[in-house]
């Protein structure tokens, strides 16, 4: 597996990134031995980057990878890197980065993964109420006690990230980046890459449709998100899924599958790109991406193709109605 050093952490990690928001509940059910057993293939694959949150299933997540990884933490701690988030409250309460509240969730996370220090604690959401200086400066305080190792922001814009760092260094940004998400690109990255903050992108497959594995007539559980997302309906779905299907000829013509070039094409621009996994197969097509170094001209005929496609906006990550 390939590894970068993660902006200014001096974190080594594997390119790719076993993501856990599929293992809080929101992506409808899921079988937990599967989940388990895709955690330490991932493993043994090489991953070392585990990203989770409190919100995913506000504790459930956290217990799952923490359970998962319980044995390679008590061999070698230092093998592994986790990272998680807080400030979103439970029940719909919205988003909270307050000093006590973000404390209270440092607390819950530890015990939920059953460590004594997060190697990556992370702002889920910029928080308008709550003034920068006093996350900022929580989480600094929560740094020198020896709970945190580094910190960082998701979601945030450059002016949101300049206001957090004129208190505490923001290490890394997990946004939301791929072929049909592609906002950060003007602004953000180029702040990111500037101020030598870590990038790992989450949904680099779009949240399941740059898989190639749904078509016009898929339906989701209630329970899934994406059965609410307006990225998932209408003629944007149709369009986006023409997409696709060039993309996978574009992958099958060079031996890949169209999920390993849309990963690819993420970690050309960005350190790390976040996957999601409920089975042992997923994981391995995901981490074979990072082996995957595209050409100028595959990232320009990429580009040519990815143009027909419609931009996803709106609430992350996938255009939430």
């Amino acid at each position: 597996m390939r590894t970068t050093t993660l902006g200014s952490t001096g974190l080594e990690v594997s390119r790719v990134a076993y993501g856990t928001w599929q293992l809080g509940g929101d992506w409808g059910p899921f079988d937990e031995d599967a989940a388990t057993a895709a955690i330490r293939r991932a493993r043994d694959l090489g991953i070392n980057f585990f990203d989770t949150a409190q919100a995913y299933g506000f504790g459930a997540s956290e217990r799952l990878l923490g359970k998962a990884l319980r044995g390679d933490l008590a061999r070698d701690r230092d093998s592994i890197v986790i990272a998680t988030k807080g400030g979103v409250r439970p029940d719909g309460g919205g988003r909270d980065a307050s000093a006590a509240f973000l404390r209270e969730g440092v607390e819950q996370s530890l015990r939920a993964l059953d460590v004594e220090t997060i190697d990556l604690y992370q702002v889920h959401w910029p928080d308008p109420e709550t003034p920068a200086a006093e996350t900022a400066g929580a989480l600094q305080e929560m740094a020198d006690e020896g709970k945190l190792r580094h910190v960082g922001v998701s979601n945030y814009d450059a002016a949101q990230m300049a206001e957090f760092a004129a208190v505490r260094p923001v290490e890394t940004l997990q946004p939301p980046y791929h072929l049909f998400r592609r906002g950060i690109e003007a602004e953000i990255l180029p702040y990111t890459r500037k101020h030598g903050i870590g990038a790992l992108a989450y949904s680099p497959l779009a949240s399941g449709l740059l898989t190639g594995r749904f078509d016009e007539n898929t339906r989701f559980d209630e329970n899934d998100w994406r059965s609410k997302a307006t990225a998932f309906t209408g003629d944007a779905l149709r369009q986006n899924l023409a997409v696709v299907r060039r993309l996978s000829d574009f992958a099958e013509a060079r031996g890949h599958s169209v999920s390993e070039i849309a990963i690819a094409w993420v970690l050309a621009r960005v350190d790390v790109a976040l996957v999601g996994a409920r089975s042992s197969s997923s994981i391995e097509s995901s981490a074979a991406a990072a082996h995957i170094t595209l050409s100028d001209d595959e990232l320009a005929e990429i580009e040519d193709i990815a143009a027909d496609g419609v931009q996803i906006e709106g609430a992350s990550p996938e255009g939430v109605a």
